[in-house]
């Protein structure tokens, strides 16, 4: 009985072991392509081992929805290993990347006939126990009503970042019209004030009074003042010189 309870618990310990350090992957589960277009199958993983790209290994299988057998999809060690023969012959391209823990695959221009199960499996060795990922893939006409939304979201997002980008550059461009005419008014003004030959109306007023007291001569083209006579005290003196021409030609 102590034998046999020392081999249950060394299993127990084993298996435990075995859980902890088994490695880990992780696969989308459903995917759906439209006809005639590429898909991405993403499977990352993660080991609890330092990763060595000369031992790692990577391998896709295939398993169709009707019943068939389970044909290899692609492989990786060292390097990639796409089909040679098939239904996948030069419609595998490798996308992943050992060291970042990536072991994805690209399936170009998908058929109808790839419609099935998709098994991603991954060993590090001494890392080489643990579950393998599945992908079921769907081909199908046309997009779903969920990745049409999403499209006309993304294309309606992008058209309202540049309409908004538009809107902001016409609105600093009106902006700095506005600023650039307000400083130029400010300058203008500025100019005036400082513009000896400009005269404040108060003044211009007083200069057209003062060349209204002036009158110019124009026998001899001499400027003289305007006379500030009575012009009843001219009309007595002509008198004056009325009555002495009489008296002279009285004698």
């Amino acid at each position: 009985m102590c034998v046999k309870g020392i081999f249950f618990l060394y299993g127990l310990a084993a298996s435990a072991v075995l859980q902890v350090s088994g490695i880990r992957i992780y696969t989308p589960g459903d995917v759906e392509a439209v006809n005639g277009t590429d898909i991405r199958l993403k499977c990352t993983f993660q080991t609890s081992y330092n990763i060595n790209p000369d031992a790692i290994i990577v391998s896709w299988s295939f398993r169709p929805l009707k019943p068939g057998q389970e044909e290899s999809v692609f492989h990786y060690q060292q390097k990639a290993y796409p089909p040679q023969e098939g239904i996948f012959r030069n419609r595998i391209r490798w996308a992943g990347d050992v060291m970042g823990q990536d072991a994805s695959i690209i399936i170009r221009e998908v058929k109808f006939t790839y419609n099935g199960t998709y098994t991603c499996q991954v060993k590090n060795p001494p890392d080489v126990h643990g579950s393998v990922g599945e992908i079921r893939l769907r081909v199908v006409t046309t997009a779903s009503f969920s990745e049409l939304l999403l499209l006309a979201l993304a294309i309606g997002g992008g058209i309202a970042v540049v309409v908004l980008l538009l809107i902001i550059i016409v609105s600093c461009r009106r902006c700095k019209r506005k600023r650039l005419r307000r400083d130029g008014e400010v300058e203008a003004t500025r100019q005036d004030r400082k513009d000896p030959t400009v005269c404040h109306p108060l003044r211009s007023i007083h200069l057209y009074l003062s060349q209204s007291s002036i009158e110019i001569d124009s026998s001899d083209g001499m400027i003289s003042e305007a006379s500030t006579k009575d012009p009843s005290s001219e009309s007595g003196g002509s008198e004056d010189d009325d009555d002495d021409d009489e008296d002279d030609n009285s004698d």
